[in-house]
């Protein structure tokens, strides 16, 4: 079966085509917020258009319009192609590629989370979580890094109040999805946002 893999929940966006465990074609661009206009010509730009049997698509946590966009094309392309969709999370992702480039036991992803905060989460060698998800300032993510390796595009937060730890920054690359295992691309696509809205409704009085 092949597989196009979609990422954009950074600034970074990428793609990437698998077949029986192999990469067939990758593409990673840092593009800022230009993901809605250089995605699909990406994807184009693949052997065979992309088209592939299943897509997986990085439902984040991230970008908020980055994760939408990458979401919103893998189920167009999914309902054109009748092909399979499902989703995976940014934070394994960048935590396979970091175990990948660099032997521990331990990594926390500390990624970009807006309002001052990043989006944290531990994970051992085999990528089972070894934190759940949060969202927290820089001085309580450093709290909870615990000495653990820092990896993802936050870590420059950290950085800012000790410049001593052990951090990598990095950020996701769709070709790292050949790296999870097939249990951590079965989410629904659907956005995960890792902090509550902003905007709440009103209450009637």
């Amino acid at each position: 079966m092949r597989t196009l893999v979609i990422e954009t929940s950074t600034t970074a966006c990428s793609v990437a085509l698998l077949q029986d465990g192999a990469m067939i074609a990758r593409a990673h661009e840092v593009v800022g917020r230009g993901h809605a206009e250089r995605l699909i010509p990406m994807i184009a730009e693949l052997p065979n258009g992309g088209r592939a049997d299943r897509i997986i698509v990085d439902c984040g946590p991230g970008s908020f319009t980055g994760v939408r966009v990458g979401i919103a094309a893998a189920r167009g392309l999914a309902l054109g192609w009748s092909a399979e969709i499902a989703g995976f999370s940014s934070l394994p992702l960048i935590a396979a590629a970091g175990f990948a480039n660099r032997l521990t036991d331990d990594i926390a992803v500390v990624m970009e989370g807006g309002h001052g905060e990043v989006f944290m989460q531990a994970f051992a060698a085999d990528l089972s979580p070894r934190s759940d998800m949060v969202s927290l300032k820089p001085a309580a993510a450093l709290a909870a890094l615990a000495g653990r390796r820092a990896v993802g595009n936050g870590v420059r937060w950290l950085a800012a109040l000790d410049d001593t730890i052990d951090l990598t920054e990095a950020l996701p690359d769709a070709a790292s999805a050949i790296l999870l295992p097939p249990e951590l691309t079965t989410l629904a696509p659907s956005p995960i946002y890792g902090r509550a809205p902003d905007a709440k409704p009103s209450v009637p009085k």
